[in-house]
């Protein structure tokens, strides 16, 4: 799997290295958008804008210096046996449209199919929030999440379906408030036996109505 390049904002001494702006370019960026949008940037509610701005970038997107593969490496062959499907599902999303840089949000639904290997339920949480804390779109984050677990685990069968709202949709352009967009990829069992998809879908519940409790 290929990973994305970290796009943190470094320190200024770190510009000759990575040849990304520095925190106070980032900074005067932010106060170059503020002038833009028609206010003052160095009126008193504005002043420390920036900095706040610069450093909710960091948490937004921390997932670029973080690798999900590796998260998932730490598994666990003390299963009894147990080969039957392991899902995690109403996993708190919250990333950002790469077209806009508005949230996206909803949850994700996680499952998989062992092969005498389990992992740790929090690293498939962490999974999910890894490739979310980037700029995406949704089908390429479901995507992510699904092939970092096949590709790690090497388990029967994988299944990632997430369902979310875009505030690129409900709050600007067309301005359509409670879509809901739903994307799934299907991996090993998932994708060949259609009793195993239903069995899943079956345990995730209908994905669209579970939205409301955001």
């Amino acid at each position: 799997m290929t990973e994305q390049k970290p796009l943190s904002i470094p320190p200024a001494s770190d510009k000759a290295e990575t040849g990304r702006p520095t925190r106070a370019e980032a900074e005067e960026a932010v106060r170059t958008l503020l002038r833009w949008a028609g206010d003052d940037p160095t009126r008193e509610g504005l002043i420390d804008t920036p900095a706040r701005v610069a450093r909710a970038y960091e948490e937004f997107f921390s997932g670029y210096q973080e690798d999900a593969e590796e998260v998932l490496r730490r598994t666990f062959s003390e299963t009894d046996g147990y080969d039957e499907m392991v899902v995690l599902r109403d996993i708190r999303l919250e990333s950002h449209c790469e077209h806009h840089v508005v949230p996206i949000i909803g949850k994700a639904h996680v499952a998989y199919l062992p092969d005498k290997r389990v992992v740790g339920i929090s690293k498939l949480a962490r999974v999910v929030e890894i490739f979310s804390r980037r700029l995406q779109i949704q089908e390429k984050l479901t995507a992510q999440i699904a092939n970092a677990i096949q590709d790690v685990l090497r388990p029967r069968g994988v299944a990632v379906v997430i369902e979310a709202a875009h505030q690129c949709m409900t709050t600007r352009g067309v301005r359509k408030p409670g879509v809901t967009m739903v994307t799934s990829r299907m991996l090993g069992a998932f994708r060949d036996n259609p009793a195993t998809r239903r069995e899943f879908m079956a345990l995730i519940g209908n994905p669209s109505s579970s939205l409301s409790n955001i």
